[in-house]
């Protein structure tokens, strides 16, 4: 499903749209708060953003802010008219395409199945990657551990999986089994399964996000954007942009960009939309357990690399990081048992140079000792 996030405050075309779009729909009043639901997204391709016009300078700001932090992410101006020369300036700051305030349901169902086109050949393009790469091929007697382990495993724990998949379809209605497209290996896209830990339609539940409630002006917090306060210099040499969501020096918007765009990892705290029992699995990792489908079936390796989504795995393919790719997907790896700190975070470079030394170094033991380790992660307290 796709989410179309509209950014603005005229409630007519909210109200338009809205019941014109038959795909998971959010408004929000401001930049901020839409950056609050595409950071809850895992796949980003999955997104298009819909930036209501209103002042010029104000929108090239935001645009040009949103475009660097998600480069991937399809942007749609809605508007009512705009001279050549302006329209020259949203195209410039990454604007992709535009609606009008009153669009017909027509241009809407256009511009969806576009973006549904658009996401398929990101697939595309990531399949010819692999292909134009040395391939890498999974030994023997990983590939036979793996079967032994996974099978066993599957019959073990069967009577969890069979309780857990009577207790999701008992709090809820929808699929038990979630899909979703993961990159793993040699670029390879396959369908990586996870138990459903979220209510059916999660991404319609609007009420849920509170804090996101269009109506609600005042933030709950002091934070900026970034998550920090913001520092302005007393420097009238510098460069300041001012938005409705934040004002900063051209210097330190430029280094936070630079920052961000390093880090391909996204992980999700305290959200709404889980289920009471998704809280459970994901809190013992049961809603990993499917991955041993993928296991059997060859995507995927008991350890590896985590195989990740499209959007994440696109902005890895510079020669860098292609050795990331050459090495097993797996369900747990070395990143994972080598958390560090009390609180068990890791930037996201060093998440990265992990997988790398894994693709390069990995063997029996060191796939022995990953293991033992995560058996006693299932166990911590841990809001995945």
């Amino acid at each position: 499903m796709l989410h179309l996030i509209y950014i603005g405050r005229y409630e007519k075309a909210i109200d338009h749209l809205s019941k014109m779009c038959k795909e998971g729909f959010y408004s929000v009043p401001t930049c901020t708060k839409a950056i609050k639901i595409i950071d809850k997204t895992r796949e980003k391709y999955d997104i298009i953003l819909l930036y209501e016009q209103s002042n010029l300078q104000k929108d090239i700001v935001d645009i040009l802010y949103l475009k660097k932090k998600y480069p991937g992410i399809y942007m749609v101006l809605v508007m009512d008219t705009f001279s050549e020369e302006e329209r020259l300036e949203y195209l410039k700051a990454g604007i992709n395409n535009t609606l009008p305030f009153e669009a017909s349901q027509a241009s809407i169902d256009n511009l969806i199945n576009f973006v549904k086109a658009r996401k398929q050949q990101k697939i595309n393009d990531l399949q010819k990657k692999g292909e134009n790469i040395q391939s890498f091929k999974l030994p023997l007697w990983k590939r036979c551990f793996d079967i032994l382990f996974s099978g066993c495993a599957l019959i073990c724990l069967s009577p969890i999986l069979l309780f857990t998949a009577i207790a999701i379809r008992s709090e809820s209605k929808g699929t038990i089994i979630y899909k979703s497209k993961r990159v793993g290996s040699n670029y390879k896209i396959f369908d990586f399964l996870k138990f459903r830990s979220m209510y059916t339609d999660a991404d319609k539940h609007l009420k849920d996000f509170d804090n996101l409630n269009q109506y609600k002006m005042v933030d709950d917090d002091s934070e900026d954007i970034w998550g920090e306060a913001l520092g302005i210099d007393d420097d009238e040499s510098q460069t300041i942009l001012i938005s409705d969501d934040f004002v900063i020096s051209e210097e330190t918007y430029i280094n936070k960009k630079s920052q961000e765009k390093q880090n391909a990892f996204v992980k999700l705290e305290n959200d709404p939309r889980i289920t009471h029992v998704g809280r459970i699995i994901r809190k013992y990792s049961i809603d990993e357990l499917p991955q041993l489908i993928n296991i059997l079936k060859g995507d995927m390796s008991i350890v590896g690399n985590r195989p990740l989504p499209l959007y994440e795995a696109e902005l890895l393919t510079s020669d860098e990081h292609i050795d990331r790719f050459m090495g097993p997907a797996g369900l747990t790896g070395l990143w994972q048992v080598e958390k560090r700190g009390d609180s068990g975070k890791m930037s996201a470079e060093e998440r990265k140079q992990l997988d790398i030394k894994y693709a390069k170094t990995f063997s029996f033991w060191l796939d022995m000792k990953i293991i033992l380790k995560t058996v006693t992660a299932f166990i911590q307290k841990e809001n995945v």
